[in-house]
């Protein structure tokens, strides 16, 4: 396997850990689109995750884990958050009873993770329509340290929708020339695909390389970007 094509976690390397906090808020939901179901996680800071494949399984594994690293359960989504699926033993459900307060939790101030998410959840599906070219979102990059954030914020800032990168070209760009190899790694580790968009880093030679969302959803999203021809059918 090439350096480029290593998109899994290195088990020599040792594993980056992310920043340790309190607990704090957020909020998740699941929307549908053409790549199938994507969980969003936002904390008040911004989008903390983005998570492929989301059925009920892997959604509720995903929850689990946010839980255990944010240090607490998720709130309650609302109506800030439209078209949310939450699972009902989550946390994230509103209660059944919960109808008769409802004219006072629709006076009440919208948590700003519950912004984050709605507006994440906005772009997102702008994204798959064809419209929004460059995400504007608050992120929350606490999932993800040291040279990994690192090559994940160079990847945000610098390689546009419709564009690609090289492993070999993005280790070169954040001064680690040796570290195409680390490169996969980080890209397989990302929290926040599509936003963040490891799919556009490719093999140098032109192959399209790995992806931890699966070759096809790699191929559907350059398609989007205009990289690849859109499929015949």
């Amino acid at each position: 396997m090439s350096a480029e094509r290593q998109t899994q976690r290195d088990p020599w390397q040792r594993p980056e850990q992310p920043e340790r906090r309190d607990a704090r808020a957020w909020a998740w939901a699941v929307r549908a689109t053409p790549i199938g179901p994507l969980l969003l996680a936002a904390t008040d800071e911004g989008l903390a995750q983005v998570v492929f494949h989301a059925e009920e399984k892997t959604a509720a594994e995903a929850v689990a884990r946010l839980t255990r690293r944010l240090g607490a359960e998720p709130m309650a989504v609302s109506s800030a958050v439209p078209g949310s699926v939450p699972s009902a033993d989550s946390g994230t459900a509103e209660s059944a009873d919960s109808t008769d307060s409802a004219d006072s939790a629709d006076s009440a101030p919208v948590p700003r993770c519950a912004e984050h998410l709605a507006e994440a959840i906005r772009q997102v599906e702008s994204y798959f329509a064809g419209d929004t070219k460059a995400f504007t979102l608050s992120l929350d990059w606490s999932l993800t340290a040291g040279f990994n954030r690192r090559v994940l914020r160079e990847l945000a800032a610098h390689v546009p929708f419709g564009t690609v990168v090289g492993y070999q070209d993005l280790a070169d760009r954040v001064g680690e020339p040796g570290a195409a190899r680390a490169v996969g790694v980080a890209m397989g580790s990302n929290p926040l695909p599509i936003v963040v968009a490891c799919h556009r880093v490719v093999e140098s030679g032109g192959g399209i390389g790995g992806f931890g969302g699966g070759l096809e959803t790699k191929r559907t999203l350059l398609a989007l970007e205009g990289v690849l021809p859109q499929p015949l059918f």
